[in-house]
């Protein structure tokens, strides 16, 4: 059991209580629900180079999003989203016609012209779009009307997987509502496709990675090649992470992280010339337009197969630093992601961005090695030099802002002294929340980071700190309603994920 089912008890009895009749008959008092839970995740090694094949250093947070299903006999998906905790207040609801469903969800490209025909009923998508991905990639059809309660305190826009906590707890919910047995890193990349395809946020694999298959107080390293779950590991005695909020809302959709994402595929793409590899048009229909197949044996398609020595030796000074969309477009169709396109009238940081996930993905070994190591703790330093290295690199590439290089210089002045070694910007940058690294004794520290910040800022941050597990290992519940109110009994595992615990 999680901390968190209490408070989720009080959702479903307020749930019943609200005014709106849509909302409070919602389910069926006489009829069990099945509910997951997905947690929101850190990034601490490994950021935005997912999608160039680097490792994550990932650990699930406390706040998480919970999904409650149940089917009934109406012709209709009625879904209703609830804030709890830091989220209280928000309240979302939405009606989707159960043929509609059926007959929209028919492709992922469908699906997100279905999403998008309503600007406010946008954030259905990361819920009502799992349902693509149950009929396309599963070859379930709804068989009949359901209703779906989402329950989340994962904060929006700071660049801790809300979306993603969405994704894989209705997967969960929905699989299991099913039977269907789905292998965790299959459910993981399944919620990926449908944020790449019917969100339309060109997201990598780590966040729904994490989100499904995360250890509570353990680091989940991810090889993004697409997706290779490696031993996790605790974070070791005396250390500990923190997560602190800039402020400043991030999106994964955002332009400057598309941007920096096309640059780094356009790097690649000008490499893959130099070697004389195979270019083809891409034969994927749902592919981006003019996008291409590289036939790579050298770095099987991934920048963090390249090491820094190459970088250097053959490829720095053949990437221009800046370049324009229409220039590369005048010698290549288009890059290799299917999900991104090249746009003529843009300038993208080619050299910065190609160099990035080179290097993480080397930053994120050694930092990887040095945590596992016997007396950690005595590597201090050198891990939070990692990670002020990584926080350069994200600036370099123009996803650096000024609340979070705020933070990290706060960390930096503070320092070893105050028990603090280093720090980062997170997932995809561009604002968001700042990863931490200090000893278990440097709350006060992160208190007083906290504290300065808001008196120069007006904003009080977020502070993210301990861990929980991810959906597989908290598997399904039944909710059932007892005496006057809901009561969640833990289930354990479930079909839906196929596994007891997380792999590990």
């Amino acid at each position: 059991m999680t901390r968190d089912l209490g408070a989720l008890e009080q959702v479903l009895e307020q749930l019943q209580a609200s005014a709106d009749p849509a909302i409070a008959n919602l389910f069926d008092r006489g009829a069990p629900l099945l509910l997951t839970r997905a947690p929101g995740r850190l990034d601490v090694m490994g950021g935005f180079a997912d999608y160039s094949g680097s490792l994550a250093l990932e650990i699930p947070i406390v706040e998480a999003a919970f999904v409650a299903v149940q089917e009934h006999s109406e012709p209709s998906v009625r879904v209703v989203s609830l804030g709890f905790g830091a989220e209280a207040g928000k309240v979302r609801s939405a009606v989707f016609p159960l043929v509609e469903l059926r007959e929209q969800m028919r492709s992922h490209a469908a699906a997100r012209e279905y999403f998008q025909r309503d600007p406010t009923q946008a954030w259905t998508a990361y819920v009502a779009g799992i349902i693509a991905a149950l009929q396309v990639d599963l070859g379930q059809q709804l068989r009949s009307g359901l209703s779906i309660l989402v329950a989340s305190n994962v904060p929006e826009g700071k660049g801790v997987s809300s979306s993603a906590a969405l994704e894989v707890a209705t997967m969960a919910a929905l699989t299991a509502l099913y039977g269907l047995e789905v292998e965790p890193v299959r459910a993981a990349l399944l919620c990926q496709r449908v944020e790449n395809l019917v969100v339309g946020a060109p997201c990598g694999a780590m966040d729904q990675m994490t989100s499904m298959c995360g250890v509570e107080g353990q680091l989940l390293p991810v090889v993004c090649q697409p997706a290779e779950l490696q031993s996790c590991f605790p974070v070791p005695p005396g250390l500990a992470v923190w997560g602190i909020d800039s402020g400043l809302r991030h999106q994964v959709s955002g332009a400057d992280y598309t941007e920096v994402r096309v640059a780094a595929f356009m790097g690649y793409a000008m490499i893959a010339r130099s070697l004389g590899l195979r270019i083809n048009p891409a034969a994927d229909p749902a592919a981006s337009p003019g996008a291409i197949v590289i036939i790579d044996d050298v770095y099987r398609g991934y920048l963090a197969n390249v090491t820094p020595a190459v970088f250097e030796r053959d490829y720095r000074d053949l990437l221009p630093e800046s370049l324009r969309g229409a220039d590369f477009l005048r010698e290549f169709t288009g890059t290799t992601d299917t999900i991104t396109r090249v746009l003529p009238e843009s300038s993208y940081r080619v050299r910065a961005a190609t160099a990035h996930p080179i290097y993480e993905h080397r930053r994120a070994a050694e930092f990887r090695q040095l945590m596992q190591r016997p007396r950690a703790h005595e590597s201090g330093q050198r891990l939070g030099s990692l990670m002020f290295e990584a926080h350069e690199s994200y600036r370099a590439c123009g996803l650096g802002s000024t609340g979070t290089d705020r933070i990290v210089e706060l960390v930096q002045d503070a320092g070893p002294g105050r028990g603090l070694y280093g720090a980062k910007i997170t997932g995809g940058g561009s604002g968001g929340t700042v990863a931490v690294l200090g000893r278990v004794a440097a709350e006060r520290a992160i208190a007083e980071i906290i504290t300065e910040y808001a008196s120069e800022t007006g904003h009080t941050p977020y502070l993210f700190r301990g861990s929980s597990p991810g959906a597989a290992a908290f598997g399904v519940a039944r909710v059932s309603w007892r005496e006057a109110s809901w009561r969640v009994d833990k289930a354990g595992p479930r079909a839906s994920i196929a596994v007891g615990k997380a792999m590990s």
